[in-house]
């Protein structure tokens, strides 16, 4: 980035402090308009209750206040590409994405398409893009090359549920009954629904409680203030035991 750019994406710093959310609501708002395939990749619960417009704020509040420095952010992009690759997030998806970051800041603040400003946001948002297809690349590779280790969504069947105090325990099989990677202690799983009478499905994470050869365990509780795309009221008033649901390999989180 040239310090011209710099100084550009740095002026919009108080601007993103006082009006970032509202940015980032328009732009969740935007991009799931226009591709609603998206709807199936992003947790329409957080987009309803807010939590996820307000994750991106901050994030790109600090990237704008980093734009010299990135490395800065470097606890914040591991954060961000193990969400993006519990949730299979590709390279391809980063240019829509771009596409309607830019104009939604050119829409929210009132500045041309062809101005210095969105030019500077534009190669700004090319660095961080490149940046977190980078690390996920490797991340990907990584599930990978684990025993029983993947990428992407697989298939797995309910095989047992138990009612506990706070919900029920879910024991999810493979589908294919292959080796499935195994855990140390504090990874997650996606586990993604789908949402009865919508043609959507919807990912949301759980720690794994136990892990054999091709089985994971997990607890599901029921939400409060949930909305229809509730991934943790699905799985407790709608699936039973032989329904496949689906499963992004463990992480760390």
């Amino acid at each position: 980035m040239t310090p011209q750019h710099i100084e550009l994406v740095k002026s919009t710093v108080p601007v993103l402090r006082e009006n970032g959310v509202a940015l980032t609501s328009y732009f969740y708002k935007r991009m799931l308009g226009n591709n609603p395939e998206l709807n199936n990749i992003f947790n329409l619960d957080s987009q309803n209750s807010g939590r996820q417009p307000r994750a991106l704020a901050a994030a790109v509040l600090a990237y704008a206040e980093n734009i010299e420095n990135p490395a800065v952010l470097a606890k914040a992009v591991q954060h961000i590409t193990t969400k993006h690759v519990s949730l299979d997030i590709q390279p391809d998806q980063y240019s829509i994405v771009g596409e309607n970051l830019l104009h939604s800041i050119s829409e929210v603040l009132d500045v041309p398409m062809d101005s210095e400003l969105i030019a500077a946001w534009k190669v700004a948002y090319l660095q961080l893009a490149d940046i977190l297809i980078g690390v996920e690349k490797q991340k990907y590779e990584n599930l990978v090359a684990q025993n029983g280790g993947w990428a992407g969504w697989r298939a797995f069947k309910i095989i047992a549920i138990e009612v506990s105090e706070n919900g029920k325990i879910f024991t999810v099989q493979s589908a294919d009954q292959q080796t499935v990677a195994q855990i140390h202690g504090g990874e997650f799983i996606s586990v993604k629904v789908k949402v009865p009478q919508k043609n959507i499905e919807q990912p949301h994470q759980y720690t794994v409680l136990q892990a054999t050869e091709n089985t994971y365990q997990f607890a599901v509780k029921p939400e409060e203030n949930h909305t229809e795309y509730s991934v943790s009221n699905i799985l407790l008033n709608h699936y039973q035991v032989g329904d496949q649901v689906k499963l992004t390999a463990p992480q760390v989180k």
